[in-house]
């Protein structure tokens, strides 16, 4: 049996069964008894990465493609350095580094995350992912496990949509999404386009295209990722493997009233903007809680009010509109549907109102080959799992469509992200490096045996 690896790739026998009980042969120069991920260490790591960007009153605020996030990358990219790795920066300034591999014709099997944060989020979502590739690498390196693939650990720039609307710009350049795209007209709330803040940075926004990868450099990604929900904690599941990721297509909406004196201006000739955008928010969540819907999350995250005055009617109101889903179709209808009714609402107002949609992203299915791994490393190591869909989306789903990619989870105390509470046990995390060393010797060992068998296209 065999399933296509994307966008012309070669062909892996994608049997779960097969990819979940394959012999785990004893890495070349492996450790006997392996050395264990170090909890503390994980925890140190994070608290570092953690004081970049620190807000004062808790929480981090180390927004995409500033000062902050590439300190993040610099201080994680002298880790790497430090563990004798090959670290480059590319054109969007993803951080790349490269651990060992019998030789540059094999592609290389990919693990990472993303050092950026929302405003006021916490100090793991993405970090995770990074320091347990970093640990992950020290882990095979103290006990001299030798690759037959390149491991190429990657710290992904701009995940988090929070100050540009889009989301996952780095992994979308390594992907080749960007190649296209006006980075002028792609901006933040204070006007200063992704192509400006780059060129800040000192790179340069017409090197971008440069960032794509080639599949055929490329075997497999894994990513180590905080669950963002409640679900592993409450069922008392250590581990869990994302079979699906949501899409998410995200629209601004401008309501345009009349600013008058709350005093003066008699009720029946308002045009509130504030009173309309507020039946926006309503009717998303009514959207949302229609049952024909169920499944889709409609949130109104951000309201700009103008001219902010408590004796001034609103006279001018944007919003933002995050519509996720696992169904791509409804998605986008739900879009149509959210701007439909804000059109309703702003006629029988008497207002004005555009609509504009600032990011799109397909929801993924991820490969069952690469869950069917993963699962059998649970069973090996131990370790409960649930397969389960990620409501929030990652870097790993942009990557699939370059290489076949997977999501491991580890809990979220409470469920809580994108919130200074945000937080996960060190001793979970550890597990979670268990997982993501165990799967990538498998894929190496898995991988290696396929490379002499025909391909799909080639019969």
């Amino acid at each position: 049996m065999t399933i296509a690896r994307g966008r012309g790739r070669t062909t892996v026998p994608s049997s779960p069964e097969d990819a979940g009980t394959t012999e785990d042969e004893p890495a070349a120069g492996a450790a006997a008894t392996p050395t264990r991920a170090d909890p503390a260490r994980i925890g140190e790591q994070i608290a570092r990465i953690g004081r970049i960007g620190a807000d004062p009153g808790g929480g981090v605020s180390r927004l995409a493609f500033t000062r902050e996030e590439r300190e993040a990358h610099e201080l994680v990219g002298g880790w790497l350095r430090e563990l004798a790795l090959e670290v480059r920066v590319d054109a969007i300034g993803n951080t790349i580094a490269t651990y060992g591999g019998a030789g540059d014709a094999r592609p290389a099997i990919g693990v990472g995350s993303h050092l950026d944060s929302v405003y006021h989020g916490g100090k793991f979502d993405g970090i995770v992912g990074v320091v347990g590739a970093v640990e992950l690498v020290r882990l095979l390196i103290e006990d001299e496990t030798r690759l037959a693939h390149p491991l190429r650990v990657v710290i992904f720039a701009g995940e988090e949509g929070a100050r540009f609307g889009e989301p996952c710009i780095g992994s979308k350049a390594a992907a080749g999404d960007l190649a296209d795209r006006d980075l002028t007209r792609i901006r933040d709330a204070d006007g200063v386009s992704l192509a400006e803040a780059l060129r800040s940075l000192g790179m340069e926004p017409g090197a971008v295209p440069g960032a794509a990868w080639r599949p055929a450099d490329w075997a497999a990604f894994l990513e180590l990722h905080i669950e963002q929900a409640r679900t592993l904690e409450a069922e008392g599941t250590p581990v869990g493997l994302v079979d699906i990721v949501s899409g998410s297509t995200r629209l601004r909406l401008v309501l345009s009233g009349r600013a008058d004196h709350s005093g003066g201006t008699p009720m029946a000739i308002r045009k509130d903007a504030l009173v309309a955008a507020s039946e926006v928010v309503l009717a998303a969540e009514a959207i949302a809680h229609d049952a024909r819907n169920r499944g889709a999350r409609l949130t109104v995250g951000r309201l700009d009010v103008h001219p902010n005055s408590i004796t001034t009617i609103p006279g001018l109101v944007s919003l933002t509109v995050d519509i996720r889903d696992v169904d791509s179709d409804r998605q986008r209808q739900l879009a149509v549907e959210v701007v439909r009714r804000a059109r309703a609402f702003a006629e029988r107002r008497k207002v004005g109102v555009t609509a504009e949609v600032i990011a799109d992203t397909s929801p993924v299915v991820l490969p069952i080959w690469i869950r069917g791994l993963t699962s059998g490393v649970c069973a090996e190591l131990g370790y409960a799992y649930k397969v389960m869909t990620s409501g929030a989306g990652h870097d790993a789903q942009v990557i699939n469509g370059v290489t076949p990619a997977g999501i491991v989870f580890v809990p979220s105390r409470g469920g809580l992200s994108h919130v200074p509470e945000e937080w996960t046990s060190a001793s979970d995390i550890a597990r979670g490096v268990e997982v993501l060393r165990r799967s990538v010797l498998r894929l190496d060992t898995l991988l290696g045996s396929l490379e002499t068998l025909p391909t799909a296209e080639g019969g």
